[in-house]
């Protein structure tokens, strides 16, 4: 696997030229920029500038707008339904995170509805916005008519990937703990890193359509090549999820909650056929601590995680892990020495830019 390692801020500059290019507002190609970096910098490649491509050619294509703003459908002092109109994702959702933030303060909890936003990126990202501002927060998110995963027992697409998360805060501006996990065995977007020459997907993670499994990404995907975009809709497979019964049953639920309550649709038929535009739905739940009666919950949350921590390893030398603790020591780590890309990815980063008049340093 060839690989070259290109520094953070260095990488954020050109995606976010990419997409002012593209016709964004400076502002808003910057937000895309940040996010599509922040995923790779917690180790989430899957979820990071990899999509670059696949994002422009969504812009170009109208399946995700430009310049777009929360229309709010339902509201009260705890709780919002909120529209985001198909606008990246990067842009929409921060703005329904930040209602939830501010709901939660005035009322000690919140919950919001966000349905019709473009591709919301990294969950994880949106739980460490609420918890720099001190709340525990957890989201629900789906995709609309996103059908990618078979549920267990089957063959057939019946769900997306449907990421569960939930933020713990600390008491130091960020983040303690973070649970930021797909439903499915690995996320579509990790079967796309594979199919860029980067790390394979575990055997399994794929089911075909005779019900064997697989690792090989053109089980998803169809026929490839280097140049050749990554689509689903090419492929007659899809993944499996995590955890046989019990992560097909989470994805369900997230089906109901993330697409069904807030009105934004499942990742099943919609009526007229196949969608027009990129769609996540996510609910998401806010609460202050101090509020709910708990004003030394970070303490206790965090002597519970040193506790949890202190069980012996099953390998010598080897430690036990908490949530979070991966994605912080990688930040850490691709801050100070860059981020690892395959050329295939930076190759298909490359050609977005040149196809936009961007010119990118060799």
């Amino acid at each position: 696997m060839d690989t070259m390692t290109i520094a953070a801020d260095t990488l954020r500059g050109v995606i976010t030229d990419i997409f002012a290019a593209a016709g964004c507002a400076a502002e808003e190609a910057e937000r895309i920029g940040t996010y599509l970096v922040s995923a790779n910098l917690a180790g989430h490649d899957s979820h990071g500038v990899i999509r670059t491509q696949r994002y422009a050619q969504w812009l170009k294509e109208g399946k995700v707008l430009a310049g777009q703003t929360l229309s709010v459908i339902a509201d009260s002092p705890v709780h919002a339904l909120v529209d985001g109109n198909y606008g990246f994702g990067q842009t929409i959702a921060p703005l329904a995170v930040d209602l939830g933030i501010a709901k939660a303060r005035a009322n000690g909890m919140a919950v919001i509805g966000l349905r019709h936003a473009g591709h919301i990126g990294r969950i994880g990202d949106w739980a460490e916005r609420a918890a720099e501002a001190g709340l525990v927060s957890i989201h629900f998110v789906n995709v609309e008519s996103g059908e990618l995963v078979a549920p267990f027992g089957g063959v057939d697409r019946r769900f997306s990937t449907n990421p569960f998360c939930v933020g713990i805060p600390s008491d130091d501006g960020g983040p303690m703990l973070l649970l930021d996990m797909a439903t499915s065995l690995v996320a579509e977007g990790k079967v796309l890193v594979a199919s860029r020459g980067g790390k394979p997907v575990p055997p399994g993670s794929l089911v075909a359509p005779d019900g064997s499994f697989s690792s090989d990404p053109e089980t998803l995907y169809g026929k490839l090549a280097p140049e050749t975009p990554r689509d689903p809709a090419n492929g007659e497979g899809a993944l499996t999820a995590f955890g046989l019964h019990k992560g097909s049953g989470i994805a369900f639920m997230c089906e109901i909650l993330a697409g069904v309550l807030t009105g934004g649709g499942t990742s099943g038929p919609i009526p007229g056929g196949k969608r027009a535009r990129i769609s996540n739905g996510m609910l998401s739940i806010y609460i202050d601590p101090a509020k709910f009666g708990q004003p030394d919950f970070v303490a206790r949350a965090r002597d519970y995680a040193a506790y949890v921590k202190a069980s012996r390893p099953t390998t010598p030398g080897a430690e036990v892990l908490v949530p979070g603790e991966p994605e912080a020591r990688m930040r850490a780590e691709r801050l100070a020495n860059g981020v690892p890309l395959t050329t295939d990815t930076w190759a298909s980063i490359v050609a977005t830019a040149r196809s936009l008049g961007v010119t990118v340093a060799p």
